[in-house]
């Protein structure tokens, strides 16, 4: 057996069989264990260099100090509006909304002061906005009490049609719904700005019931956009952590170029991307790389390049063989948005970007395949993840209308990602009902370029005089492009 030892091996000789076989077992167990410890030190050094830049951890994780890219040299030029620039003015307000016109004519020349008369033909105008003092339209309905002088029995007054039974009508319980959804306002912000601008009171509590009646209005709304985003021929998905009654939960978004639905709920299965999608034939999908996307075909979706790019920088950021990798692979992506931007431009054609691709695509294939056979286990293992769904790195390339990264999902996010941050997520089922919903109306009217406020007001007059609800479906029906 050999001598596992570091003494003469005329001496591990003497040492009796049975001895020198336990020995060399517990060497080989050291070794073995040695060499595990050394694996997880390489893991958790790897895991503490992770940042925004190397991985999908947001900016706000990253340390103090955090080295990013230069920025770029100070321009030269003075602040401000360049020569040659298109000047910016604020777009008047309509003559028919204006309140008063004031004519300021001068009384006499400026030059030589002699007297002035007449009228500009085409004069200068200057408006100037204001508010009014607010105060809230306040109707009292006195339900009177009358006892019958037959039975004695007594009956109510019943409110007129179209009179809430709450305190509040439509336009008022459309405006907190707006603050919070769109503005992000805590219950009690909304509660204090209430009182701060329209000299009302309301309590939490109210704030509470009002998001859930809105909840339950906006509920076929948004059903009709999530059937809607099941026919559309090409979408954006991303998912991202949330807290509901303190336990973790995922809320989901999935949009088109004019519609956007959230969704919250304790799973981030693949099964949860499905019911979002849909199984339209031909649907191309944006998303990263997590695997609870693996069940699309990989010819109809577009993997993310800028996830893909913090994973070539993670790589750089291992040193190494991996480094050489991650820098070829970094330069094809810097490449690829290079000449992605000039089709955008129009300063190619989509037919020459096609056309010269090709040689992209071979270097990156190639570089992943040396990739996946590297010396660190991490990287080899990225890229032969990727060289799986390598048709998902090129649908941009092929398809009109797609997109080579999903960015736009994530700017999607960023609203509700904030929101979560500042209240901690939603405190029950209902709660997550109310935000998915409002976040869904608020980015859909913000695409479709439609009075947030105004739809909402419409929505709940409607259920309170027992109309259907507004739909939210866009009149353009195509969508084909994907922005």
């Amino acid at each position: 057996m050999t001598n596992p030892l570091p003494i003469p091996d005329e001496l591990w000789a003497k040492v009796p069989s049975e001895a020198q076989a336990a020995i060399a077992a517990a060497f080989a167990a050291m070794h073995q264990r040695i060499a595990e410890l050394e694996a997880k030190v390489r893991d958790l050094e790897t895991r503490l260099t992770l940042n925004s830049t190397n991985s999908s951890k947001p900016p706000s994780s990253d340390p103090i100090g955090l080295k990013r890219k230069p920025p770029a040299p100070a321009s030269q030029r003075r602040r401000g509006g360049q020569p040659g620039h298109a000047r910016q003015q604020r777009a008047l307000v309509a003559p028919e909304k204006v309140a008063s016109v004031t004519d300021c004519k001068p009384a006499a020349c400026r030059r030589c002061a002699h007297p002035l008369d007449g009228t500009d033909s085409e004069p200068l105008i200057h408006q100037v906005a204001d508010l009014p003092p607010i105060e809230p339209i306040v109707a009292e309905y006195r339900l009177h009490r009358l006892s019958c002088p037959q039975c004695g029995e007594t009956t109510c007054g019943r409110l007129p049609d179209g009179v809430p039974s709450g305190c509040f009508r439509p336009r008022l319980h459309a405006l907190l719904c707006v603050l919070a959804g769109a503005y992000r306002l805590s219950k009690r912000q909304i509660q204090q700005l209430v009182g701060d601008v329209l000299g009302l009171s309301i309590s939490t509590g109210m704030i509470c019931k009002l998001e859930r009646q809105a909840a339950a209005t906006l509920a076929g709304p948004v059903e009709e956009l999530a059937a809607h985003i099941h026919q559309a021929p090409a979408v954006h998905i991303d998912e991202t952590g949330w807290r509901e009654d303190k336990q973790k939960a995922w809320l989901w978004v999935v949009l088109t170029p004019l519609v956007t639905v959230f969704h919250i709920i304790r799973s981030r299965a693949a099964a949860v991307a499905q019911r979002l999608l849909g199984s339209r034939a031909g649907q191309v999908v944006h998303s990263d790389r997590y695997p609870g996307y693996d069940w699309i075909d990989p010819n109809e979706r577009q993997v993310c390049w800028a996830h893909l790019r913090r994973d070539f920088q993670a790589m750089i950021d291992r040193g190494g063989a991996a480094a050489e990798i991650g820098q070829r692979l970094l330069w094809a992506s810097n490449k690829l948005y290079e000449w992605w931007h000039k089709v955008r431009d129009g300063t190619i054609q989509p037919t020459t970007f096609q056309s010269s691709i090709g040689g992209l695509k071979t270097i990156v294939r190639e570089t992943l395949r040396q990739g996946s056979a590297c010396a660190c286990p991490k990287t080899a293992a990225t890229c032969h993840e990727i060289l799986k769904i390598e048709p998902s790195l090129w649908a941009f390339a092929r398809l009109e209308g797609v997109e080579p990264d999903n960015n736009v999902a994530e700017r999607a996010e960023r609203h509700a990602v904030i929101w979560r941050r500042t209240s901690g997520g939603t405190d029950s089922e209902q709660g997550s009902r109310f935000v998915e919903r409002v976040l869904s109306v608020v980015a859909t009217c913000r695409q479709q370029k439609r009075d947030v406020l105004g739809y909402l007001t419409s929505c709940f007059h409607a259920r309170l005089i027992g109309q259907p609800i507004p739909s939210l479906l866009p009149q353009d029906k195509s969508e084909i492009k994907v922005a």
